[in-house]
């Protein structure tokens, strides 16, 4: 899953994209409204995580910049506004939920899976997605695999994920890890080796093809 995260004070960011990142989000962090822009318009997003203020945009037109590029993406307000009302104005607006700082991120990551729940109301039937006889339900991070339930990691799943949505390609490591860490977190050199070997034992070892010199690629062949 993966996090947008808009915070303009540096030390709140990089303390919940590191707090984020060891709850298994992958998060993008920016500190504009700018780069937030640039993020949604390069990047799909499965929710987006707003301290308020947010630099250079004005409160009315934040969340309509938003929707024009995804128009159903679940937005949470992190704010430090103590009022009702200012909360209430921001959830009228079109935010789908609002905590008042400090943030506390079991909280927090406890919220961002019940609006993932949420968002299931009307969409579940078409996000599965299905190779052979593996299904995967995003919003839900379940697996299944000949109609029994595999137990994923968040990171697990994410490989997975990528590897099903593109399962007609060769992917490089690079672009699997895109799916794991979020922009300037450091990355583990063999990380995307493990979670490949810890899918193959989980499901098939001839479920991921290795593309000497090239990168990864689903079985063609449904296992």
């Amino acid at each position: 899953m993966r996090l947008l995260l808009a915070e303009s004070d540096p030390e709140r960011g990089s303390g919940l994209r590191a707090a984020l990142g060891k709850a298994g989000y992958a998060t993008d962090w920016v500190q504009t409204g700018a780069h937030m822009g640039s993020a949604l318009a390069t990047h799909k997003y499965d929710c987006a995580l707003l301290g308020w203020p947010v630099p250079d945009v004005a409160r009315d037109a934040l969340l309509p910049s938003i929707h024009r590029h995804q128009s159903s993406l679940p937005i949470i307000f992190m704010t430090s506004a103590s009022a009702i009302e200012d909360r209430v104005a921001l959830i009228d607006q079109g935010a789908d939920d609002c905590l008042v700082r400090p943030i506390h991120v079991d909280e927090l990551t406890a919220r961002i899976r019940s609006l993932m729940r949420r968002s299931l109301v009307d969409g579940e039937a078409k996000d599965v997605l299905a190779h052979g006889s593996i299904r995967l339900h995003p919003q839900r991070l379940c697996a299944t695999w000949r109609q029994r339930d595999v137990r994923l990691t968040q990171s697990e799943f994410s490989v997975l994920e990528v590897l099903v949505r593109k399962k007609n390609q060769v992917l490089s490591r690079a672009h699997l890890e895109e799916s794991l860490y979020g922009w300037g977190e450091e990355v583990t050199s063999n990380a995307v080796e493990v979670y490949v070997h810890y899918l193959r034992r989980k499901f098939h070892p001839d479920l991921i093809l290795t593309v000497r010199g090239v990168g990864y690629q689903l079985n063609p062949e449904p296992i």
